[in-house]
């Protein structure tokens, strides 16, 4: 009978099998947690740790069973426990209104008990991005460029010593030295422990003197046996090879745009941080190598790392265009299109000065969704304010610029949101793989 053992490394104390056995039928109720958790998660810890906590309810996680079929198909008994009825008695229905209808909350607030286990990094985003995909909207292909790398390509017969393969090396001669009956060394020492005992003892019978010369012999021949037939021979040695291949490396940038005038306050930041953050992760996990550009901007932009970005404070105007001007300028200094695939994502409350609206349209036009793989645009309004979120037609003068964006570059994606739980759904809704599926 033949054992297959999976020797896979396993995280510490888990059984992988198990666990994805476990992931597989719980995976719904674990859709709705992990979809409900990005919703409600704070902004500094979402993209931090390698771990995520998750609790979905216990009844989530029973399995079918069969039970034994009492003989006959019918039966009667009595619950254990039962103080009050015997077989036969029927149970009165109870009154109106006295029906419990359900079980009880708990006085502290908790209901019925849930299972709570750990997903890890990958297991979480696997889960989170779970039927979306990079849109497949602009007409040229992913850009790749192209590195020499080695992969394994089997076992050889000559090779360094530090490429040998020690398994098979050993496989193949233990196979040559059952085939050509190589002596095993305890059959050859028990030879010599049967010798050594017979010329102790002082016999000199013919008997005793044969047995001697013939175990003598033997030895002789199995000595001879075993230097003919050596315990690792050349022939038996396997190294491991590997040969050049190229490998295709995709790279990707996101250029992260936000107006940090006085009307942006931390409540329209930290809502622009958890879009970002989304896109971020989504697109690290598309590509082998992802790079962020933090461009902020008031009457003035600038690139600046992701504190200052998010956190450091700033006066003044608002011109959308300048952060727009901005990002053209780093990509042609930094990042050309025959190298990089080039992700937009910019975040606002739609205010701005003048006649910019028209010069940000322009702009768009001509220098920058003709490079753009994808290109978001966030509005942040009021909270409440449900006349602009469930009507894309009203608008101030910039979204009204940037619809005729919208109308013209299937690429260009543009939405409003309030609150935090706007962010997840809406994201989904940009990158889902089928459009009826987003949440």
């Amino acid at each position: 009978m033949h054992h297959f053992i999976d020797r896979r490394a396993n995280p510490k104390g888990k059984s992988l099998g198990n666990r994805q056995r476990f992931l597989r039928r719980a995976r719904e109720n674990i859709k709705k947690m992990v979809d409900k958790s990005v919703r409600d998660k704070s902004v500094t810890g979402a993209d931090q740790g390698s771990e995520e906590k998750v609790t979905i309810p216990a009844k989530g996680i029973k399995e079918p069973f069969f039970a034994n079929s009492p003989k006959g198909g019918f039966r009667q008994h009595v619950l254990p426990g039962n103080k009050d009825f015997v077989v036969g008695d029927t149970i009165p229905r109870p009154k109106g209104g006295a029906g419990e209808g359900g079980k009880k909350g708990a006085e502290d607030g908790e209901g019925e008990d849930g299972f709570s286990f750990t997903l890890t990094k990958d297991e979480y985003l696997e889960i989170l991005f779970e039927g979306l995909e990079l849109p497949d909207l602009v007409k040229k292909n992913t850009v790749e460029t192209e590195t020499v790398g080695t992969r394994r390509a089997g076992l050889t017969t000559a090779g360094t010593p530090n490429n040998l393969n020690l398994v098979r090396t050993m496989r193949n001669s233990l196979g040559r030295r059952i085939a050509l009956q190589r002596p095993s060394t305890a059959a050859f020492k028990a030879l010599e422990e049967e010798l050594k005992n017979l010329e102790s003892i002082e016999d000199e019978s013919e008997d005793h003197s044969a047995r001697i010369v013939e175990l003598r012999e033997k030895l002789a021949i199995l000595d001879r046996r075993r230097k003919l037939v050596g315990y690792i021979d050349p022939i038996d040695l396997r190294y491991d090879t590997t040969v050049p291949e190229k490998i295709r490396n995709s790279r990707a940038v996101v250029f992260c745009l936000m107006d940090v005038s006085g009307s942006m306050q931390e409540r329209e930041k930290d809502l622009a941080k958890r879009f970002f953050m989304l896109l971020h992760l989504f697109l690290e996990r598309a590509y082998e190598h992802t790079e962020i550009v933090f461009i902020r901007h008031t009457h003035q932009a600038q690139e600046v790392d992701e504190e200052t970005f998010f956190y450091a404070k700033e006066t003044g105007g608002t011109i959308v265009s300048t952060a727009l001007t901005e990002m053209q300028k780093i990509i042609e200094d930094r990042y050309p299109t025959d190298e990089w695939n080039i992700y937009g994502a910019q975040a606002s409350d739609g205010e701005n000065f003048g006649n910019d609206s028209v010069k940000c349209k322009d702009l768009l036009f001509d220098a920058l969704m003709p490079v753009c793989q994808y290109y978001a645009y966030v509005e942040i309004v009021g909270e409440g304010d449900d006349k602009l979120l469930n009507n894309s037609e009203e608008g101030a003068d910039l979204w009204q610029n940037l619809r005729e964006v919208d109308h013209a570059f299937p690429q260009f994606q543009m939405r409003r949101v309030a609150e935090p739980g706007h962010i997840y759904p809406i994201f989904r809704d940009l990158f889902a793989a089928n459009k009826e599926n987003a949440a």
